[in-house]
């Protein structure tokens, strides 16, 4: 019998061997992506002092009665967006994108153009 392969085991992988190669530091912090079956989060982490700048979700209230469902593209656009312009207001307008070991398709990269739009560099 042949073993069906644990999606999220393998992403975890791909994560862990992306991370030797991205590394946030206090002048260009890193953008992590976080993707559940509901809700999509992103936090821009500065790895040199261990500490979380900024972060937005579809949990977020200002967010949440915008959106009519958290699952959607338009939803991680709004979550891009909504990041990108805490970002700015804190003096933040380049990071180093971290999209969690996901495939840079979908949600993943509706959140990475609604951050692009509201200004971030990356």
């Amino acid at each position: 019998m042949i073993k069906k392969p644990v999606k999220n085991k393998i992403r975890k992988n791909r994560h862990k061997r992306m991370r030797f190669k991205i590394n946030g530091t206090s002048e260009r912090p890193r953008l992590n992506v976080y993707r559940s079956n509901s809700n999509i989060y992103a936090q821009i982490i500065d790895d040199s002092n261990g500490t979380t700048l900024v972060s937005a979700s579809t949990l977020d209230k200002d967010l949440k009665e915008k959106l009519s469902s958290t699952r959607t593209k338009e939803a991680a656009k709004m979550v891009g967006k909504a990041i990108g312009e805490k970002a700015i207001s804190k003096g933040i307008d380049t990071v180093v994108f971290d999209r969690g070991g996901y495939i840079y398709h979908g949600k993943i990269k509706e959140l990475a153009e609604g951050a692009r739009e509201a200004g971030l560099k990356f």
